[in-house]
């Protein structure tokens, strides 16, 4: 088992958009949506996405912060392997748009018509607590 850092994962996860992120519904089963990070790939421990008041997963975070994202890179040339990384954490939902501006991206105008001041539009905030990985042979877990 190897032992990486933040910094290490963060420069692993540059240029991966896509996290799978899971919720629980109500009745307690496990649902998962793609969700884009818009390219703030900066990775600090903490991950940003925007939706919609009414999206399902509102309530459900609402209703338990407990979520998990998963990341994955596109395997390399040659039969290299990609990475995986699994985070477990907490998530929040953020209604303030001032909030909104160090992480919104052009890109998202294409979902929200009138960018930060379309109406309903949240952001959710996912503060990682424990993250695991997976690159080749190396696998190691990170406490955030």
């Amino acid at each position: 088992m190897a032992t990486k850092s933040l910094d290490d994962l963060a420069s692993d996860m540059r240029g991966i958009d896509i996290a799978m992120l899971s919720t629980k519904t109500d009745d307690g089963q496990i649902t998962s949506r793609p969700m884009s990070n818009n390219a703030d790939v900066d990775y600090d421990g903490e991950s940003y996405y925007f939706t919609r008041e009414t999206a399902r997963m509102v309530h459900e975070i609402q209703r338990d912060p407990h979520v998990a994202l998963a990341f994955s890179s596109k395997p390399g040339l040659l039969g290299g392997g990609g990475v995986y990384i699994a985070v477990e954490g907490q998530a929040q939902v953020i209604r303030d748009k001032a909030q909104f501006e160090p992480h919104w991206s052009p890109d998202l105008d294409a979902w929200f018509e009138q960018g930060i001041d379309t109406p309903g539009v949240v952001m959710l905030k996912v503060h990682a607590e424990k993250i695991r990985y997976w690159n080749g042979a190396e696998h190691g877990e990170i406490a955030v």
